[in-house]
């Protein structure tokens, strides 16, 4: 039987971050979730009118020899839960923003997240 040891010198009132992070959520120091709320941005470019040559690549637009751009599109933000069982949609496109796996919910391509502050 080979036991996992942990090294001597740390402190175990204050253990190191990563350390507390690797632990399951009930055997931390402190009780806590590994799931999180989550704002997941939509940027859905449905229309782009130009004058000109116009390069568009998830959301980031660059212009080419001078001329109007007008651009028609989503840039909602939604709230989600990192671990939703249900499929997210957009509330102004209708374009699925995330879909539920067994765990994590995960992100279609030309979405991204920030962790929502507590």
């Amino acid at each position: 039987m080979v036991l996992s040891t942990i090294p001597a010198d740390i402190d175990l009132l204050f253990p190191p971050k990563e350390l507390e992070q690797r632990r399951h959520k009930l055997k931390r120091l402190v009780q806590s979730p590994n799931s999180f709320f989550m704002d997941v941005g939509c940027f859905n470019i449905t229309t782009v009118f130009s004058h000109s040559q116009t390069v568009v690549l998830w959301g980031m637009l660059s212009r080419g020899m001078g001329g109007t751009l007008f651009v028609q599109g989503c840039l909602n933000i939604s709230t989600s839960f990192s671990r939703s069982e249900t499929v997210v949609l957009c509330g102004s496109c209708s374009s699925v923003l995330c879909t539920p796996t067994g765990g994590k919910a995960r992100l279609t391509e030309g979405t991204s997240f920030r962790k929502k502050s507590e």
